[in-house]
């Protein structure tokens, strides 16, 4: 039995629902501006793609890489609708 890591422990995400756009895309474009360890830095993990809104993305993001990653997307004018703290704060 492993046992769990302390809260202070953890990797803090934020979580980031871009509109208009597909799964590859958001990829190439996070490689494309800060490559591979930054990728695997930020820990990127798509949470939820939903076809039926406009091809709405929920992204999971390290807190500390959100900047950099609001910077990737904008560059390739992928549109970020909103980030939150958690996933009910995306719905409001």
């Amino acid at each position: 039995m492993q046992k769990r890591l302390k809260p202070t422990l953890r990797e803090k995400k934020r979580y980031m629902l871009t509109g208009g756009s597909s799964k590859e895309a958001i990829e190439k474009a996070i490689l494309e501006f800060i490559g591979v360890l930054g990728y695997a830095k930020a820990g990127i993990k798509f949470v939820k793609t939903d076809r039926t809104k406009q091809g709405e993305i929920i992204l999971a993001v390290n807190r500390e890489k959100l900047n950099e990653i609001r910077a990737s997307l904008m560059f390739k004018n992928i549109d970020i609708k909103r980030v939150s703290g958690t996933m009910k704060g995306l719905r409001r």
